[in-house]
């Protein structure tokens, strides 16, 4: 049964799943659908656009119809476009223009002192060689943060905390004289995309069998890390890539469920249910969503997790911004009611949403880089 209660500490009477067995899992996963991987494909692999302009109508029922296209995309590959959700592109364009301007305009000094080797919460400047995905180069560079109460339409109910169970905002930003207007613009953009998760979430209820607001209880201070990312030119230009081009290694994704936004440039590939590269070019005026890891988990392996890369072949720099959003990081869940049976019993004991979230991040540090934090 789907359970909640106060903290990490507050949890310690249920029988939470270790750090090694969760982590492995996700690596046999992963590992799973990688040795499978019969190269880049030229076929034409369907990735659904959904329009969500029904889903905000009175009617259940035409909510209900979206549901049920959002459910048919997470049961095969857990990656679908989404449009008409109600974000402007001129929002969308700010905020990958501030993405252009903090790495281009930023000086190197004043991204170190942001240096993630500074934050035990996987926060603030991110140079590609700080994390590493199986151990490979990548040539992303990238800026995390997380929730705040000020980004919150809502105003937040004064309960946040952060991955570690604290307490104290982690986020780091650069001060308003280097980087005129960049939280600001941030601010605008988060928060407009943490009200349209909130609202996914809702479909995702529908789209289990679940009242609407199943989920709205755990998403009041929620967990909600975003990165801005860039990716230099210069990878190879057909085929296959070299993997010391990589921008960024196969992986799926940590939290609940992912809302992408990217420049025109494109680099996004998913691994297809027939393990196969599909490249997932940018469809104009749309987010890209897609199943992490939690939700598989939550839904007993019903919804599946996408496994992704991004690899730039063009000799355009490409900017994304990916929002992944989780429940309230002091939380802890099991299996979904809908998604067990007599016949199909759990096969993920509880876990603690901010806990498995940080172990996560955790693992893929380079191993002696130094410093206090860690990073993806």
């Amino acid at each position: 049964m789907a359970a909640a209660v106060a903290s990490p500490q507050a949890s310690s009477s249920v029988n939470l799943q270790g750090r090694d067995e969760y982590i492995q899992e996700a690596k046999n996963y992963l590992h799973s659908r990688v040795s499978k991987d019969t190269g880049l494909s030229s076929k034409k692999f369907e990735i659904p656009v959904i329009d969500l302009a029904p889903s905000f109508s009175p009617s259940l029922a035409d909510r209900i119809s979206v549901a049920s296209k959002i459910r048919d995309a997470c049961t095969s590959s857990g990656f679908f476009y989404i449009t008409s959700h109600g974000i402007s592109s001129s929002v969308c364009d700010s905020a990958l223009k501030l993405a252009d301007r903090f790495f281009k305009e930023l000086p190197f000094e004043k991204k170190d002192s942001l240096h993630m080797r500074n934050s035990s919460l996987h926060r603030g400047w991110e140079p590609s060689e700080f994390t590493s995905l199986e151990g490979q180069s990548e040539t992303k560079e990238g800026f995390n943060w997380g929730y705040e109460e000020a980004f919150d339409p809502t105003g937040g109910d004064g309960k946040y905390v952060e991955l570690d169970g604290s307490a104290t905002n982690g986020n780091m930003w650069p001060a308003e004289d280097d980087l005129p207007g960049f939280y600001g613009g941030i601010k605008e953009y988060y928060g407009q995309v943490l009200q349209l998760a909130r609202h996914l979430f809702r479909l995702f209820a529908l789209s289990l069998d679940l009242p609407e607001t199943h989920f709205d209880a755990m998403t009041t201070h929620p967990g909600g890390i975003a990165r801005i990312l860039y990716y230099p030119a210069g990878a190879p230009q057909a085929g296959d890539t070299d993997m010391q081009d990589i921008g960024l290694g196969a992986h799926s994704d940590y939290e609940c469920f992912t809302i992408l936004l990217c420049s025109s440039a494109p680099g996004l590939e998913i691994l297809s249910p027939n393990n196969e590269w599909i490249s997932a070019a940018p469809v104009p005026g749309s987010f890209i969503v897609n199943v992490a890891d939690f939700l598989m988990r939550w839904t007993n392996g019903v919804y599946k997790s996408t496994i992704h890369r991004v690899v730039n072949r063009t000799q355009d720099a490409r900017y994304s911004i990916p929002f992944f959003f989780s429940i309230n990081y002091d939380e802890t869940v099991e299996t979904l009611p809908t998604c067990v049976s007599e016949d199909n019993p759990s096969k993920y004991p509880p876990i603690n949403a901010g806990r498995y979230i940080l172990d996560r991040l955790n693992d893929v540090v380079v191993e002696g880089y130094g410093g206090t934090g860690a990073s993806q």
